[in-house]
C-alpha cells in the first residue's frame, strides 16, 4: 500500500527548556485541529546533551573540575494537506522566544 502525501509541512521545534517546547507544540496542534487539518502530533526526538568540563582553579589543582551540561530538546510535527486558512493561522501564532522553529514544505 502506497499512501500519496503530496502537500506536507514539517515543523521542527528546538529548545533548551522542554516546558516551552510542549506549550508551543500544543498551540500548533490546536490551530491545526481548529482548521480541520490532519496532523501527526509532536514526535519527540532524542535529547542531545553537551557536557563542558571546566577547571576550578587556573594554576594548581588540575584534579578539581566542574562539569556543566546543556540539553537540547527537539520535536517534529507533520501537517498533511494544509489549506490557506491553516497556513495563515500558523503564521499568526505567538510562540515563546526560547523556541527555534524550522519549517519545510
Amino acid at each position: 500500500m502506497k499512501i500519496a502525501q503530496d502537500n506536507k509541512i514539517r515543523i521542527r521545534l528546538r529548545s533548551y527548556t522542554h516546558h516551552l517546547l510542549t506549550e508551543s507544540c500544543k498551540t500548533i496542534i490546536n490551530t491545526t485541529n481548529i482548521t480541520n487539518t490532519k496532523s501527526s502530533g509532536a514526535i519527540a526526538l532524542p535529547t542531545k546533551r553537551k557536557i563542558y568540563c571546566v577547571l576550578r582553579s587556573p594554576h594548581v589543582d588540575k584534579d578539581s573540575r566542574e562539569h556543566f551540561e546543556i540539553r537540547s530538546y527537539t520535536r517534529i510535527i507533520d501537517i498533511y494537506d494544509p489549506s490557506s486558512q491553516t497556513i495563515d493561522s500558523l503564521m499568526k501564532l505567538n510562540i515563546p522566544a526560547g523556541v527555534d522553529i524550522e519549517i519545510k514544505l
